[in-house]
């Protein structure tokens, strides 16, 4: 518990989220003789399935060690987005002239009361994900650390639960890096950074990925003079590449500082207050002088500490809980959901991998990892939104396609917000209309490319979104005019002949 209160500020509304998600007073309940299901780890794999499992009336039981809600509520989507949507708001004011709004004072964002904001709603969310109310639903909360005593058994807090099923759900972290004087100097991570009261004046942001990216447009629109490092030639290196130079573009208008290629971080040197990172390049040398550095390269399983072994559970450290197709482990009795199994570590595919685990794991069911179709975003302005395949991917598997994009110069709605910079592109196997992939960026991308998404999961291609009706003035008829693209393609001159020779017989 010590450990936990180290890591926030400790006021009334930290005060409020602690006694959701990990309330000073909580005492264990006596264990049941069996349980259907224990679910180790409260973030959002674990959460969907205790609750999911405890409705249709298994006996569940519950185990975090740390913070219920796990990284989205307190360490993630929760207080990022909310910062975001204040850095949002802070840049449309400094931009509003543009639209014939004259703002007197300018616009200057106080940053004790937007991570004050963060807090209040945090704490406000957090009601959902709190101890009691998975108690009232019938869920045996125990808040300790949980670890394997067998292939059915788990221990937690002097406890020895049995189970029918088990699923880890552990999550992640950030992943750790080797660099001389990092650990002395400190440095932030999604774990610390929303911890902080006072803007930093100069920070250093390593790694220029989707958690990356974010934290470095917010807190430049912020009022803090801002740096990305990113090994490679581009930002979010693994979006399309048209759509890492809109966001590189929209990074140097909002003042962040772009390094980028094969550099290496030989040292950190705390110097008064301020930390001096030693970058070396091509044999070249050079220091960069700043009062915070976020580490954001990465994330690491959570499989330490589990008692793997006496569950007879196999994981690697870096990808962490080995599963199959149905999400088991090599224990069949003993399932994997979250990020401490799954490559794309988001909030929703945990959420979705919860789903399967608990189909399989209740009524042995035949539900498939492979079969999700699964889009993501990343909260950069304009977002950046994906689902499917690449065009580099599919074409280093073989697969040919026609792809079809239309910028949103050419839409009527971003024209007149003012958001030209942009686009949707659609992949489609080559001489059909059948979806394999997707990227929008835009403003609002993360909402529109759900659109996709779920013409793809249903089989849905170009031809049938062409029919149609999109509201005329808005973002989502790029995807119509895709889909008119794509329709124009079928107009073969042959068509086009037989057209016109109907027309004329028809005059």
């Amino acid at each position: 518990m010590d450990e936990i209160k180290e890591i926030l500020p400790d006021d009334r509304y930290d005060i409020e989220l602690l006694k959701n998600v990990y309330p000073s007073d909580w005492k264990n309940p006596e264990p049941a003789p069996m349980y259907n299901i224990v679910v180790i780890g409260a973030g959002s794999a674990g959460l969907v399935v205790a609750a999911g499992a405890a409705s249709l009336g298994a006996k569940v039981a519950l185990i975090e060690k740390r913070l219920i809600g796990g990284d989205c509520l307190n360490l993630g989507c929760v207080p990022s987005k909310t910062i975001i949507s204040s850095s949002r708001i802070t840049e449309e004011i400094r931009e509003a002239s543009g639209h014939g709004v004259r703002v007197i004072c300018g616009a200057e964002a106080d940053f004790p009361l937007v991570m004050e904001r963060m807090r209040r709603l945090r704490a406000k969310i957090s009601r959902h994900d709190s101890a009691m109310r998975f108690r009232e639903m019938g869920v045996d909360v125990f808040l300790g650390e949980g670890r394997f005593t067998g292939p059915d058994t788990v221990e937690v807090a002097g406890c020895s639960l049995r189970f029918k099923r088990a699923v880890i759900a552990t999550g992640a972290r950030p992943l750790r890096i080797p660099v001389e004087g990092l650990d002395e100097a400190g440095y932030l991570t999604n774990e610390t950074v929303f911890n902080l009261t006072e803007r930093p004046r100069r920070l250093a942001v390593l790694g220029g990925g989707a958690i990356g990216c974010e934290l470095a447009q917010a807190f430049a629109r912020l009022g803090s003079e801002v740096v990305v490092l990113q090994r490679g030639p581009r930002l979010m290196d693994k979006e399309d590449p048209d759509a890492s130079a809109i966001i590189h573009r929209t990074f140097e208008r909002d003042g962040i500082r772009i390094i980028l290629g094969e550099w290496a971080l030989n040292a950190v040197e705390v110097n008064g207050s301020e930390k001096l990172l030693h970058l070396e390049k091509g044999g070249e040398h050079d220091t960069v002088a700043v009062d915070e550095l976020l580490v954001s390269v990465g994330r690491s399983p959570n499989v330490e500490g589990l008692g793997l072994d006496a569950a007879g559970v196999k994981s690697d450290p870096r990808n962490g809980i080995i599963v199959d197709d149905y999400l088991r482990t090599s224990n069949p009795r003993i399932y994997a959901a979250g990020d401490s199994c799954l490559m794309l570590k988001f909030t929703h595919t945990a959420d979705a991998a919860a789903r399967i685990v608990l189909q399989n794991a209740l009524f042995g069911g035949r539900k498939r990892l492979s079969a999700l179709t699964v889009p993501w975003c990343t909260f950069t302005d304009p977002e950046v939104a994906h689902v499917g395949t690449y065009e580099h991917k599919a074409e280093k598997i073989g697969i040919p396609l026609d792809t079809f994009t239309v910028p949103f110069s050419e839409v009527d709605r971003a024209v007149l917000e003012g958001e030209e910079e942009g686009f949707v592109r659609v992949h489609v196997k080559k001489g059909t209309d059948q979806i394999l992939g997707a990227t929008i960026v835009a403003r609002h991308a993360g909402d529109m490319i759900s659109e996709l998404t779920l013409a793809m999961q249903n089989g849905i291609g170009l031809k049938k979104i062409s029919g149609v009706i999109h509201p005329y003035p808005t973002f989502a008829e790029a995807i119509r005019h895709v889909a008119d693209q794509y329709n124009r393609t079928r107009l073969t001159p042959r068509v086009k002949k037989l057209f016109s020779r109907w027309l004329a017989l028809h005059r």
